[in-house]
């Protein structure tokens, strides 16, 4: 029998023995063209994870320093896309409500299109947030921020939204005090009367809570022209949604951009597309960037309806500003780095050494010669293109969540006669 100490000594090698055998990083993603516009990179490389986090990027990793390799050549590898405007508060029962039947849980509709980080733009209010939080955001892969309504009561329509008796700037600010880092900016939306109120509390509160305040104008009335909005009463750093909606003074008689615009833009004002079931037409959005006029953030505005109309979804809309002429380095920046930093969430929307492992594998389609893809308005107007993207492999916090040709997996005719399922270690080939 072995002295004690011996066989002390040899448990605590064979115990040992697995540590000393780990691999420098957990996955390698191999081969793919990585944009990453918060470090300026737009070039073939590799992207290795190791404990949940960006690990190194660099050209030819060895493959055999990853635990997991995945060849992704003539893909585009970018952050985990970064939605700032769309609707979750799904599961209360709600008709006819953004608090409610009209939102979506967003794990179904986010992780096959690449997305990683949504913010939910307002369908809860300061009374309504924790049962938000409890129902969807504690509940989801999908990491969910979210902007809090200025109306204690939420995105619940009608004379809900209206009263301005719940749009309480000090208990709004309050409540966003309570959650920093996951309540993260201040939704105004949907207003119809005359008063620049919802919009002043919004930012009250957004001051009070040093957050964003992010504008749905709701109905334009000439009493608060939209020019007053973005030139006198948003702070530099705060956001209008829906900037290619049909209301928005954007071009002249002469389809020639409005000099205000560029104004407000020199002034910090952030103008993002919120595309959603009625705020994107191709009449404003397409002569607007043919002159330079481009999103800061593309955000899909992702419910219920627009999913099934003209948005569809993220790769749709990204689709659309290909086809208008953007390039690709320009739109994977407006959703992933560029509405990460405008929600002050920098640690998002890069692949920076040691950012959260967040990433999407993008393939960009070709439509064959005499052939093209279509894409519709919120109008119903159609547009033709070339290109769109689709989604093929989708990163969360360093896992595979999403795979649609399943490139990370192995060929079933590899795995032996009683192969088990892959994606956990009970899988044993050789029982």
């Amino acid at each position: 029998m072995l002295h004690s100490k011996a066989l002390r000594a040899t448990i605590l090698l064979v115990i040992s023995l697995p540590l000393f055998a780990q691999k420098p990083f957990d996955l390698l993603l191999k081969n793919g063209h990585v944009v990453d516009a918060k470090n300026n990179l737009d070039a073939v490389r590799d992207v290795a994870i190791k404990d949940h986090r960006i690990a190194a990027v660099a050209a030819n990793i060895p493959a055999d320093q990853a635990g997991k390799v995945i060849d992704v050549k003539g893909l585009y590898v970018t952050p985990g896309l970064v939605d700032i405007h769309v609707h979750a508060y799904a599961g209360t029962g709600e008709r006819g409500s953004y608090a409610g039947d009209l939102s979506l849980y967003p794990d179904g509709y986010t992780l096959r299109s690449g997305v990683t980080t949504v913010a939910d733009a307002g369908s809860s209010g300061w009374r309504s947030f924790p049962d938000f939080k409890d129902r969807v955001i504690d509940r989801s892969t999908t990491r969910v921020l979210a902007f809090l309504n200025i109306v204690g009561n939420g995105m619940r329509g009608g004379a809900i939204e209206q009263n301005l008796g719940d749009m309480d700037a000090v208990a709004t600010a309050n409540r966003a005090k309570q959650y920093p880092g996951l309540i993260i900016g201040i939704k105004t939306a949907h207003y119809a009367g005359p008063e620049w109120t919802p919009v002043e509390r919004a930012v009250e509160a957004g001051t009070l809570a040093n957050i964003p305040v992010m504008v749905d104008f709701g109905t334009f009335r000439p009493e608060r022209p939209y020019q007053d909005l973005v030139l006198k009463k948003l702070r530099p750093g705060d956001i209008s949604t829906h900037m290619y909606i049909g209301s928005v003074p954007m071009l002249d008689d002469h389809q020639k951009l409005l000099p205000y615009l560029a104004e407000a833009r020199q002034r910090g004002v952030i103008f993002d597309v919120g595309h959603g079931g009625g705020s994107f037409l191709f009449r404003q959005a397409a002569p607007a960037i043919e002159q330079g006029w481009i999103p800061d953030s593309i955000s899909t505005d992702l419910h219920v309806t627009s999913m099934n109309d003209g948005m569809k979804d993220i790769l749709n809309l990204m689709s659309k500003f290909l086809n208008m002429g953007q390039s690709i380095q320009s739109v994977i920046a407006e959703t992933t780095w560029h509405p990460a930093r405008e929600i002050k969430q920098e640690s998002l929307g890069n692949l920076s050494v040691g950012a959260p492992a967040d990433i999407a594998v993008l393939k960009l389609v070709q439509a064959r010669p005499g052939e093209n893809f279509g894409f519709v308005d919120s109008s119903g107007a159609r547009m033709s293109g070339t290109r769109k993207l689709d989604c093929e492999l989708t990163v969360k916090n360093g896992l595979v969540v999403y795979d649609l040709n399943g490139i990370s997996r192995e060929d079933w005719k590899k795995l032996g006669t009683r192969y088990r399922g892959q994606g956990d270690k009970s899988w044993d080939g050789t029982r």
